[in-house]
């Protein structure tokens, strides 16, 4: 079994803490008191800047609202948006934190699971550094799977059924993590 890794404030104590101000607090829940109650979902994506090259800090850069449309083509059509993710996992497995997972991190966009529109409100949004065209890294599979079996026992409203890929709230729109994510390699780490 994984050891589980701490959690305090909805920080994990091993990642790697870069807080991103693309974030807000999470709906109040009117009749529930406990908003982890309300923190009900894993959405699991993946992203890489420039496109399918790895190992470079625009991503933190994205995510913290200081990348230079000037590096890259691309980042000229991305340079407006406002996003982020609770976690990221780099292809050495690193974990780093932008957004408590008590607050509300802009991943998913427009979005909806099981009729429950709106998924940034409920969910927490794990970003692997990856495309849908290459295997993601056997370090990123075991970081992925002790940094959810912990999400899941401060979180136990997030049970198998309720992680998801991007593709699933947003099909049509999302296609990550891709064809080349294995799902059954996942789910054993999380038995």
């Amino acid at each position: 079994m994984t050891t589980l890794l701490s959690i305090q404030d909805g920080w994990f104590c091993a990642a790697r803490r870069v807080e991103s101000p693309h974030a807000n607090a999470r709906p109040k829940v009117i009749e529930q008191t406990n908003t982890d109650a309300n923190i009900s979902l894993l959405v699991i994506h993946n992203i890489s800047l420039p496109p399918n090259q790895f190992g470079s800090d625009d991503v933190e850069r994205l995510f913290l609202g200081q990348l230079d449309p000037k590096k890259h083509p691309f980042f000229d059509t991305i340079k407006h948006l406002q996003v982020s993710a609770h976690l990221f996992i780099r292809r050495n497995g690193e974990l780093v934190q932008f957004v408590s997972m008590q607050d509300r991190a802009w991943h998913a966009g427009i979005s909806s699971f099981q009729g429950q529109a709106g998924c940034n409100d409920y969910a927490i949004g794990i970003e692997l550094e990856g495309t849908d065209e290459l295997p993601f890294t056997e370090c990123q599979y075991q970081q992925l799977g002790s940094v959810t079996q912990s999400i899941q026992s401060h979180y136990p409203c997030i049970s198998l059924g309720r992680i998801v890929g991007h593709n699933d709230i947003a099909p049509g729109r999302k296609t990550d993590p891709g064809p080349c994510f294995d799902w059954s390699k996942y789910r054993m780490l999380l038995k």
